[in-house]
C-alpha cells in the first residue's frame, strides 16, 4: 500500500516563488501606501476653506477689511454680516461662525473661539494680523470660548479618537468571549459605554483639567459615541461573523479614525474628507464631546443624530443576524 504524497496546491505550483514574492510585496506596499494617504494626506492638506466668518463694525472699515481679507487669505473664510459685536460674540458662541472680525475706525478686534478649535482660531489671528498690516489698523484679540487654564492648547478632547476607537472595538471582542448569551452581551456594550464615559470625563475634569463644569455632558456624549461604535460592529459581527466585525472594526480605526478631526474639528479638514468623517462614528462623537464640554451643547445636535443613528442601525443589524441564527439552528434541528 502506497502513502499519498503531500503536494502543494496547483495555485501555488504554478507561480514561481519569485514573483509570489514581488506580487505580495507589490500588495503590502499599496496597503501601506493607502494608510499613508488616509493618516497624513487630510491633516497635510487641511487649513482653512470657507469657513464661516461674521464681521462687524463701522461700515467704511468693514468694507476695507473684507478687501483686505480676501486678499490675505483669498478663499478661506465665507464672510457674514452682523449688526454689532455682541450679535457677532453670540453667533460664535452657537456655533454658527467660527470667529469674526470687529472693524473700527481705530483699530480691528479680532474674536475667536480657542475651545472650538485652536487651529482654526490660531489660523484667523494670523489673518488678522495680515489684514491689520494692509490696513494700518492696530490688532487685539478677544477670545469668546476660552480653554480651560489647566488645558490651553485642547490636548485633552482633542486626544480622544483612539480612546474611542479603542472603546468601540475592544468590548465587542472581549464580551463576546465572555457570554454565550446575545442579551448578555449587548448589556455588557451598554453598560461598558456608559461606565466609558464616566470614566473619559472624569479624567478629562479631575486630572487633565481639560473640562470644568460640564463633567456629565460630557460623560453623556463620550457613552454615546462609545455605544455608536461598539453596537454597530457587534451587529456586523452577529449578522456577517468574523468577516463583517473586521471589516467594520477597520474601517473605523483606518477611515473614520483620521477623518475624525476631533483636535482641529471637522471643518479644518480637507473639503469633503472633513463631511465623510462627522458621518462616521469617532467624528461625530468628536464633534458631540467638544459641543458639550465647551458649548453646552451648542451645535451638537446633528453629531448626536448621527451617533444615534448609528446605534439603531447596530442594533437593527443583530436583531436581523440573531433571527437568521435562530432559522438556520431550525433547519439544522429538522
Amino acid at each position: 500500500m502506497t502513502t499519498p504524497t503531500t503536494t502543494e496546491p496547483r495555485t501555488r505550483r504554478s507561480v514561481p516563488p519569485l514573483a509570489r514574492l514581488a506580487g505580495l510585496t507589490a500588495a503590502l506596499g499599496a496597503i501601506l501606501i493607502a494608510l499613508l494617504a488616509l493618516f497624513i494626506l487630510p491633516s497635510l492638506k487641511s487649513g482653512a476653506h470657507d469657513l464661516p466668518l461674521g464681521i462687524a463694525g463701522d461700515p467704511a472699515a468693514v468694507t476695507q477689511v473684507e478687501t483686505a481679507l480676501e486678499k490675505a487669505a483669498p478663499g478661506a473664510y465665507a464672510v457674514e454680516a452682523f449688526s454689532s459685536a455682541e450679535d457677532l460674540d453670540d453667533a460664535i458662541a452657537d456655533r454658527t461662525v467660527h470667529g469674526g472680525l470687529v472693524a473700527g475706525p481705530n483699530g480691528l478686534e479680532v474674536h475667536v473661539a480657542s475651545a472650538g478649535s485652536t487651529a482654526i482660531s490660531g489660523s484667523l489671528t494670523a489673518t488678522a494680523q495680515a489684514v491689520g498690516q494692509a490696513t494700518a489698523l492696530p490688532v487685539a484679540v478677544s477670545d469668546v470660548v476660552p480653554l480651560p487654564e489647566a488645558d490651553p492648547t485642547g490636548i485633552g478632547i482633542g486626544g480622544l479618537a483612539f480612546p474611542l476607537v479603542f472603546g468601540g472595538i475592544v468590548p465587542v471582542v472581549a464580551f463576546r468571549s465572555l457570554f454565550s448569551s446575545n442579551r448578555w452581551k449587548l448589556a455588557g456594550l451598554g453598560t461598558f459605554a456608559l461606565a466609558g464615559g464616566v470614566i473619559v470625563a472624569a479624567v478629562l475634569r479631575f486630572w487633565f483639567g481639560s473640562i470644568d463644569d460640564s463633567f456629565w455632558p460630557v460623560a453623556g456624549a463620550m457613552a454615546l459615541g462609545i455605544a455608536a461604535l461598539a453596537i454597530p460592529l457587534a451587529g456586523l459581527q452577529q449578522a456577517l461573523g468574523a468577516k463583517g466585525f473586521t471589516i467594520g472594526a477597520a474601517s473605523m480605526m483606518f477611515l473614520g479614525n483620521p477623518l475624525a478631526g476631533i483636535a482641529t474639528t471637522g471643518a479644518w479638514l480637507p473639503s469633503g474628507l472633513g463631511d465623510l468623517g462627522q458621518l462616521l462614528p469617532p467624528g461625530a462623537a468628536g464633534a458631540l464631546v467638544r459641543s458639550a464640554a465647551y458649548f453646552d451643547g451648542a451645535g451638537g445636535l446633528g453629531a448626536a443624530l448621527t451617533l444615534t443613528g448609528w446605534i439603531v442601525a447596530g442594533f437593527v443589524l443583530h436583531a436581523v443576524g440573531t433571527r437568521r441564527a435562530a432559522r438556520r439552528d431550525t433547519v439544522v434541528a429538522d
